[in-house]
């Protein structure tokens, strides 16, 4: 595991009515303080990475459809510089991702519908001097193809 990122399997609480799932308290303990929470959605089969940030944590799950998350340890100064972590994540595996500053991340749609994302995130987006750093998704560096893994 990439120094850092921390993966917790979402509580789901079911009854008559419906579901709810808690997806991050502040008493997580990796928790650090709320920026910003905000809804993104990726189609099926789309690639949306990659990107890092200088101070940002990020806390992702995806609520509705499946994802594919992948983090690149870009960082020259961690102990696990230049691993990669794959993920799957969405209503058949709840979980949340922790996705510490200076990591790469990017994620796919896999599902067969659109995927909804939920991120809440340490900074509010500041659209004057935003902390977001993007990568070209497919020609870059990482040891990283987005393709399917058949077999």
């Amino acid at each position: 595991m990439i120094d850092g990122v921390n993966v917790k399997k979402l509580r789901v609480i079911p009854d008559e009515r419906g579901r709810l799932m808690e997806i991050l308290r502040a008493d997580d303990k990796d928790f650090t303080k709320f920026g910003q929470v905000y809804m993104t959605t990726c189609h099926p089969g789309v690639v949306k990475g990659w990107h890092y940030h200088h101070k940002q944590t990020d806390y992702m799950t995806a609520i509705i459809g499946m994802v594919k998350i992948v983090l690149y340890d870009n960082r020259d100064d961690s102990p696990t510089h230049g691993e990669v972590n794959e993920f799957f994540v969405g209503q058949h595996n709840p979980i949340r991702v922790t996705i510490p500053p200076g990591v790469c991340h990017g994620f796919k749609g896999i599902s067969n519908t659109e995927a909804i994302i939920i991120n809440t995130v340490t900074e509010p987006y500041d659209y004057e001097n935003p902390d977001e750093h993007r990568i070209h998704p497919h020609n870059n560096d990482i040891p990283y193809k987005w393709e399917r893994k058949d077999g």
